[in-house]
This record gives C-alpha cells, sequence and structure tokens, in this order.
C-alpha cells in the first residue's frame, strides 16, 4: 500500500454509525486501547512452516507438522517475536471441522510454550483462484506463493445461497470455540479483500464476516486491514468495523510509512502493521521496524523460514532457473536455522530486547 486513503466524510460517519450500532458490539476506542495498552510492543511474523506450500497443508491432518511448528516457533522466540498471524482453511474445516479445531488448539499449545499469542486470519483473495482438499502441489521453482490459495474459492463465490451458510458455520464455530482462549490475540477477518481483481465483488462477503463474527462478539478483537488506498468502498467499511486498525505497506519510503501511521491513527485506534517487509522494494527491518516502534505500532513481517512457498522470491519477479535468489524478497531463516543475514537478525533482537 504506498498511500493510504486520506480521512473522508464518508469514512468517519461510517465509524460514527457503527459505533452507535449495539447490534454490531463493536469495541469502543477506549476499549481498544485498554486493550492495547496491555500488551506491550507486539512484533512478529506471517507464519506458515516451512513444509507446507499453503493453508490447506498447513492444517490437514495427515501434514500438520506439530514437531517442525514447535522447531520454528522455538526461533521465534529467540527472536523475542510475541505473536504471529497464522491462515485457517475453510476447506480444511468443510472436511474435518473437528480436527482443524483440535490442531489450532494444538498449535496454541506450542505458541504458548514458547511466550506466543498468534492472530488467526478467516478469508483471502489472494493468488490461485481454486483450492481442492487432499494432496497439494509441488512449489513451482522460483515462482514465489505458486500453491497458495484463495479462501474460500472464486468457482464458489457466485452462488451465495449455497456458499455462505457453510463459511457461516465455519466463522461462528471457530470463533465461539475458542471465543474466550486467552492464547488468541486477534482475529483477522479476511486478508487483502478486493485482491485479484475482485475489488467491490469482495465487499458481500467482508459485511458478512463481520456481521458473523459480531454476533459470536469473542472477547478478542476483530479486524480486517487494509491495504490499497483505490478501494475506497471496502476501505471504509474496514475501518468503520474493525475493533483495532490493522493495515499492509511494503514502500520503502520512510516518509510514506510514516503518513500511514499517522493517517490511520488518526481514526483513534491502536494501529498494527500486519504485513511489511519486502528487501528487493527498499521495505526492510531496519527502515521500517523503527519507525514502528517508535509510534507504538505492532510490526508483523511476512515470512519466516524458507519453505514450500518460495517467498524468498519477489511476486513479480518469477526465476525458475535459480535455486535461491541473491537478495531475498521475505523470510528470515534457512530451514536448518541459520539466518539469511546475521546482521539482520541481531538488529532484530535489538529492538525486541531478546539481545539481553
Amino acid at each position: 500500500m504506498k498511500k493510504i486513503i486520506i480521512l473522508a466524510a464518508a469514512a468517519l460517519a461510517m465509524v460514527a454509525c457503527a459505533e452507535k450500532t449495539e447490534k454490531s458490539a463493536r469495541w469502543t476506542p477506549e476499549q481498544a486501547q485498554a486493550w492495547y495498552d496491555e500488551q506491550g510492543w507486539l512484533v512478529g511474523c506471517d507464519y506458515i512452516p516451512a513444509d507446507a506450500i499453503n493453508q490447506i497443508e498447513m492444517w490437514s491432518g495427515s501434514t500438520y507438522n506439530h514437531d517442525l511448528i514447535d522447531k520454528e516457533l522455538g526461533w521465534a522466540e529467540g527472536l523475542g517475536f510475541n505473536t504471529l498471524r497464522v491462515y485457517l482453511s475453510s476447506v480444511v474445516y468443510e472436511n474435518d471441522p473437528q480436527g482443524l479445531k483440535d490442531r489450532m488448539s494444538d498449535f496454541l499449545g506450542i505458541c504458548e510454550a514458547h511466550s506466543i499469542r498468534p492472530l488467526f486470519v478467516f478469508f483471502d483473495d489472494c493468488w490461485n483462484a481454486e483450492a481442492e482438499y487432499g494432496t497439494q502441489p509441488e512449489p513451482k521453482p522460483g515462482i514465489h506463493n505458486s500453491g497458495w490459495v484463495r479462501d474460500p474459492s472464486a468457482s464458489l463465490r457466485a452462488d451465495t445461497l449455497a456458499l455462505y451458510p457453510k463459511l457461516e458455520k465455519y466463522v461462528k464455530d471457530v470463533l465461539t470455540t475458542f471465543a474466550n482462549d486467552k492464547r488468541i490475540l486477534l482475529w483477522d477477518l479476511y486478508n487483502e479483500p478486493g485482491n485479484s481483481k475482485q475489488g467491490d465483488a469482495s465487499l458481500p462477503l467482508l459485511k458478512n464476516v463481520f456481521k458473523w463474527a459480531q454476533e459470536v462478539r469473542p472477547s478478542q478483537p476483530l479486524s480486517a486491514g487494509v491495504w490499497k488506498d483505490k478501494l475506497k468502498t471496502l476501505n471504509e467499511f474496514q475501518l468503520a468495523n474493525s475493533d483495532v486498525t490493522t493495515y499492509h505497506n511494503y514502500s520503502g519510503d520512510v516518509e510514506d510509512q510514516q503518513n500511514a501511521i499517522d493517517t490511520l491513527k488518526a481514526y483513534g485506534r491502536p494501529v498494527i502493521c500486519t504485513e511489511y517487509m519486502a528487501r528487493t522494494k527498499g521495505c526492510t527491518f531496519q527502515k521500517v521496524m523503527p519507525i514502528l516502534k517508535e509510534n507504538n505500532v505492532a510490526a508483523i513481517n511476512w515470512g519466516f523460514v524458507a519453505g514450500k512457498t518460495n517467498t524468498i522470491f519477489a511476486w513479480d519477479t518469477p526465476l525458475p532457473e535459480v535455486a535461491e535468489p541473491e537478495l531475498w524478497f521475505h523470510d528470515i531463516f534457512r530451514q536448518d536455522g541459520t539466518a539469511f543475514s546475521d546482521e539482520e537478525v541481531a538488529f532484530i533482537k535489538e529492538l525486541t530486547g531478546a539481545a539481553k
């Protein structure tokens, strides 16, 4: 998100309307700030284990890897990370609802052992249009997120009469099960709505997931992050309905990063950056992390261990003949636990306090 939309009367009107609607049970700014003040500085990453190409492979019973997750989260703890952003899967839930919830509980137990409180993501408009349960494809060499899937699949979205009851059951069951689980930090209801050229076509599902979540009203905050200034209608709805403000910014421009923070803080709620850090775009830990810390904005970068997602390669720069780019796009560690950059790791530890 290179620019953040400037405050508009329409957005402010929607905020006021949302706060006056009892049924929505949206937190007040004071509730949100009180919650945020209890957290300390939140810092972490978007996480998927190295052996999973997508959300389905991470959470399916035959491929969920407790031991690997435990090992990798030990590295996260060593960096001083205290949160992770993790995508769920409606596909896994539809085929194995209790299994998904059991594995979520197991995952939360691992997180707790490493002093980490994750936030979970329900829906996603990014990357491959169709998802299938079962064995997932192997990574395409040099292609960023070659096996990541949108959730729900594009082909299911036209028949909302069939789709929405299933998604409502999924969202409400998961939220009800974990509504008072102190191991969970936050619920991120929808990743980058409008991506993959969906635009405002994503608005009905966005509105419904907020409605379903607010009807459950878990003890943890609800949010959906803004990520592109041109998606004005979506942005206004997200900002008017989220308990806390979340956003993505991959800019390497320090002024742009500060402008995003200042603009979003004007909405009067805590601000959490749920995606940043793309080295080839100049968006580095050394540039951005200090700005986030200085402004008391939670810092959650994309990527942790280089693995099947291939996110060491850039979004728009396929390198099928290259085993490893000279400059990684995302991610911090190799699968043996060594860092892409020891200097980076030392810098992260200094800011989180883990170096002490």
